[in-house]
């Protein structure tokens, strides 16, 4: 099948990269938004997302014509759904940017379409919601016109190389469907492209970012009784994946983003009563930011008025993205309990963030500090020198729970260094591991 126009619904972290990557082969690519704001910065040749290489793919192709946006779908051969589907409060799928979607491209569906829904979708999505709102036009999906469920599997960071060389799966409600929606993503993909039915496709989304999710949940389950016991976490960590068949990932703050933290309670949502292990694994990740918080408390005796250079704010290294940002949720159990934030993130330059100040330098978070925190690590925060802060600022106390710090260097600059289970030893001693096997 040829594809001479395809309209994309979303520019968001998925949907512009996608535009790109389909305008770049030579397609002509319709984008659609429903934020105004965002479809004027395209209009404009700008984009509103930093991700290494978009700017410059972007760019060229809006200039060439190549991708013109809009706020409505326009007529085309295929039509790509990859708005956001995050959750209510009570850990529910919210698909009302998905069901919006599939009813603005009733009006455009024409006999002979293919429709891919991308938005990670809780399983039977596909059939039971998107087929039915389709089928409205008057066509049956799988015979007039052809429905897929093809789920993104990239990182941010490294988007537009893993959008091309990563694996794909394709999931028709019809295997027609599945074919069509392969030729489709043969575009670009240089990967294989795995065929298989819809709900498959969901579940399989929805297993790698669960078996992630769990993983780190063990990893943080670790940390905890490390610091409890007194034991360096980092060192046994490094020593227990030196068995063949063991592979403990790092311990952290919590778990963000809009895959791995959320994709878990479309799941447990969806089963309950079969999902004990997701739910449980997803408790301790949510609630490591307040273990974080009862951490620093007790190191402090009280975070009433103190003054804290927070560093980071983003749910990983080197991103812009802040959706469901453990980052966040410490930075405002802080401030409940009392304390008094300055926040520096390098990636952001909003003045606020989800109620929280952003500062727009680092020596204004730095002024009149008592305790710097590091947060997220981005490599400029990293990479800082601990000889060069201290001629920045009176402040002598840091707090790494990330682990991003080398103590002794630190402590060699009139640091006093705090952070979790690093060994009773290490505590008294100011060492650290100098290798670590990951």
């Amino acid at each position: 099948m040829k594809f001479n126009r395809v309209c994309i619904l979303g520019m968001g972290y998925i949907g512009l990269p996608t535009a790109c990557m389909f305008a770049n082969s030579g397609v002509n690519v319709i984008g659609v938004d429903v934020n105004q704001a965002i479809v004027s910065i395209l209009q404009k040749g700008d984009i509103h997302i930093q991700e290494p290489g978009l700017r410059e793919v972007a760019q060229k192709i809006l200039a060439s014509g190549q991708l013109t946006v809009f706020d409505h779908p326009q007529p085309a051969d295929a039509f790509i759904i990859a708005v956001p589907t995050p959750f209510y409060d009570e850990k529910k799928a919210d698909l009302r940017a998905v069901c919006s979607a599939a009813n603005s491209i009733v009006p455009y569906l024409t006999k002979g379409n293919l429709v891919v829904l991308e938005s990670t979708s809780p399983p039977l999505t596909t059939a039971n919601i998107v087929a039915p709102i389709l089928e409205q036009s008057g066509l049956k999906a799988g015979e007039d016109f052809f429905l897929v469920y093809s789920p993104e599997r990239v990182l941010p960071g490294k988007i537009l190389e893993e959008m091309i060389h990563n694996d794909r799966v394709i999931g028709g409600i019809t295997p027609q469907s599945s074919e069509v929606g392969c030729e489709l993503y043969s575009t670009f993909v240089q990967g294989k492209i795995i065929q298989s039915d819809a709900t498959t496709a969901e579940m399989v989304k929805l297993m790698e970012n669960t078996y992630r999710d769990v993983n780190i949940a063990i990893a943080n389950e670790f940390s905890r009784l490390a610091d409890r016991f007194g034991v360096n976490i980092w060192e046994a960590i490094s020593i227990a994946n030196l068995h063949p068949r063991v592979k403990i990932l790092n311990p952290g703050i919590g778990v963000g983003g809009h895959c791995i933290s959320v994709d878990p309670w479309f799941l447990i949502e969806a089963a309950p009563d079969l999902t004990p292990l997701i739910h449980s694994a997803r408790l301790v990740n949510d609630g490591q930011p307040e273990f974080i918080a009862d951490r620093l408390e007790e190191e402090l005796e009280t975070l009433a008025g103190k003054k804290i250079a927070f560093l980071g704010l983003a749910y990983k290294a080197n991103v812009d993205d802040l959706r469901e940002s453990p980052a966040v949720e410490l930075a405002h159990l802080l401030v409940k309990r009392g304390a008094s934030l300055k926040t520096y993130e390098p990636y952001k330059s909003a003045p606020s963030y989800d109620g929280i100040a952003l500062s727009s330098t680092l020596d204004e978070v730095l002024k009149d500090a008592e305790l710097i925190l590091l947060a997220v690590s981005h490599d400029q925060f990293l990479k800082m020198k601990p000889d060069v802060l201290a001629s920045l600022t009176s402040c002598r106390l840091v707090f790494d729970p990330i682990h991003g710090w080398n103590k002794a260097d630190w402590v060699n600059a009139g640091f006093t260094y705090k952070s979790l289970a690093i060994g009773k030893e290490n505590q008294e001693k100011g060492e650290t591991c100098k290798e670590l096997a990951f």
